[in-house]
């Protein structure tokens, strides 16, 4: 791993980048050929199953169908053969329904791109507004203080499923604005893009928030100011200078969702790939899921490229020439403000866990089932007549451990694997689109349905957000002047890592972990509802998310305080690393 190469090398030697795009890829396919046999169940009973709803077929029917599919050839015949077909756009048939897999797919595609398009255009809006203010104060020389970005924590923590379910059932059924299921038109698809753009928008907002007063604190801005440019001139070059390091975050935000979006098109019925692919996955058809996971690879590795090339463009010359000014956060005051609002959510959610902590969460009394808040049970009851304070409180550790742990070791993760950018872009591409409950789905057919096996498969797949961050803000790094000037002087490679990289990157990087902490424990919640992670009646907050979420219109409350937890959660988190770096300051 060289700490110091030039961009110019990176571009003599692409072939590293492209064999880790193959590799992954190839080893994608080939796990997913595997599912079949991994999980331990009889293929071709699963697939009887999803035929008929047989829940106890006779022998003669089962080896019928493994004649049929040709089952006994095992997996890799059934690989090849499907890998043959697709240079003729033949990917075969469905097990289950026998259908020509291609033109179902391709369907699936065109929807998830659509909906992929307009969150796209949500999330542009959305993290506009989010940092419009700092970019109106920097662009006049008058941000002198440093913000926390406790709205964008709270718009990035809000679950996407529930967000979806307040707008099918707000805007869609009470207020007919637009349909609240299936997909007609243009109009079908406005409320899911404000589910999945809202979070997403939050979240790349809030990053650029952070890292604009850098651009703003740079020689040429201050000089721009000086001649009196116009500030919207000077908001956009600082816009261009900081959207190169955001850019990255659009593949596993964004383009993720063609894959990841399976609870909002499950709630408005969009005939989306990321559902065509769980519904397969569970089913064990394995046509329609190769030919799926393909185009999700596809889709990463060919956003990927555009992504580069968009950060390249926007860089320009001084990326190539390794003359590209190091961005430095100025010291900016910390509101005072800020102190109460990470004490009053300190306050609030140690008043929540203590007070859950003495009541039974597990006491099921059926003639109490969804009662509203009393002083009985002051956050209501759910389904089965449990008290919802005591689920919550008694949740609140094991939620915050494991989400942490999953968080740290993605970090981690990224962090090592990008500071080797050419041959981890490949993997990153193709593991950015890649579902959750794939990767937890293959990982509980070998280790079995438990909490650290849906945990192993959030960290399979949570690494790639971090690892593009890493990537991107490296090699801006690596093409300032100051690093020239250092390798210059005699230094090394362990000097580099420890006083100019690895300082460059890390504060970015936690405040990205600390903005996805919410997303990680809702992706826990979505392994454990499908019977691949936690499993009930063990509290957790994404999972009684996940339980009461159909009974969202029915008793609100049941929804309204795992999820007021998870924002304040999320705020504490982003306000204490501001409070940490003003002390650090």
């Amino acid at each position: 791993m060289s700490l110091a190469h030039t961009p110019a090398a990176a571009r003599r030697f692409p072939w590293p980048a492209a064999a880790g795009r193959v590799l992954a890829g190839t080893a994608l396919l080939g796990a997913v050929a595997l599912l079949p046999w991994l999980s331990g169940a009889d293929p071709a009973r699963t697939v009887l199953r999803a035929r008929s709803a047989d829940q106890n077929p006779t022998p003669a029917e089962l080896a019928a169908v493994r004649d049929q599919l040709d089952l006994d050839e095992g997996p890799w015949a059934h690989l090849a053969h499907w890998l043959g077909g697709l240079p003729r756009g033949d990917a075969g048939v469905s097990w289950v329904s026998g259908a020509p897999v291609m033109p179902q797919a391709g369907a699936a595609l065109s929807v998830s791109l659509t909906l992929m398009l307009g969150a796209f255009a949500v999330t542009v809006l959305v993290a506009g507004l989010v940092c419009a203010r700092t970019v109106f104060l920097g662009s006049r020389r008058r941000l002198r203080q440093d913000r926390a970005g406790t709205t964008a924590a709270v718009f990035a923590a809000l679950p996407k499923f529930l967000l979806a379910s307040v707008l099918a059932t707000v805007c869609g059924v009470w207020w007919g604005w637009f349909p609240s299921s299936g997909w007609e038109g243009p109009q079908s698809m406005v409320l899911p893009s404000l589910a999945l753009g809202i979070p997403s928008g939050a979240m790349l907002g809030g990053m650029l928030d952070q890292a604009l007063p850098a651009a703003f604190h740079e020689p040429w801005a201050r000089t721009a100011y000086a001649v009196g440019l116009p500030p919207g001139r000077i908001g956009r070059d600082a816009l261009r200078r900081t959207l190169p390091g955001v850019l990255p975050q659009l593949l596993p935000t964004v383009v993720a969702l063609v894959g990841g979006a399976v609870a909002v098109e499950k709630i408005f019925n969009i005939p989306g790939l990321g559902r065509l692919a769980l519904e397969a996955a569970v089913a064990q058809d394995l046509p329609v899921l190769q030919t799926a996971t393909l185009a999700l690879v596809l889709l990463g590795v060919a956003a990927g490229m555009l992504i580069r090339a968009l950060r390249h463009a926007l860089l320009g010359r001084p990326l190539r020439d390794g003359a590209l000014p190091a961005l430095r956060r100025p010291p900016l005051t910390v509101p005072r403000s800020l102190r109460w609002v990470t004490a009053a959510c300190a306050l609030f959610l140690l008043a929540l866990v203590t007070a859950g902590l003495l009541r039974d969460p597990l006491q099921v009394d059926t003639a109490a089932r969804l009662l509203s808040p009393s002083l009985e049970h002051p956050l209501g009851t759910d389904p089965l007549g449990r008290d919802l304070l005591a689920r919550l409180g008694h949740g609140a550790l094991r939620t915050a451990g494991v989400a942490l742990v999953v968080t740290a070791v993605s970090a981690l993760t990224g962090l090592l694997l990008g500071m080797a950018p050419r041959a981890s872009a490949g993997p990153t591409e193709v593991v950015s689109t890649l579902p959750a409950v794939l990767a937890g789905l293959l990982i509980a057919g070998v280790t079995g349905p438990s909490v650290w096996g849906a945990a192993c498969a959030v960290c399979v797949v949570g690494w790639s957000p971090y690892a593009a961050q890493t990537a991107a803000l490296l090699e801006q790094e690596r093409a300032s002047g100051h690093i020239a000037a250092s390798i210059a002087l005699g230094a090394g490679r362990l000097h580099l890592l420890r006083r100019h990289l690895l300082p460059s990157v890390v504060p970015a990087l936690l405040r990205n972990a600390l903005l996805r902490l919410p997303t990680t424990v809702l992706v826990l919640a979505s392994l454990g509802f499908l019977g691949l992670g936690e499993q009930p009646p063990t509290p957790e907050w994404g999972r009684l998310l996940s339980e009461n979420q159909p009974y969202a219109e029915l008793a609100p409350w049941t929804v309204l305080g795992p999820a007021a937890a998870l924002v304040v959660l999320s705020v504490l988190a982003v306000t204490g690393s501001v409070l940490g770096r003003g002390r650090g300051e």
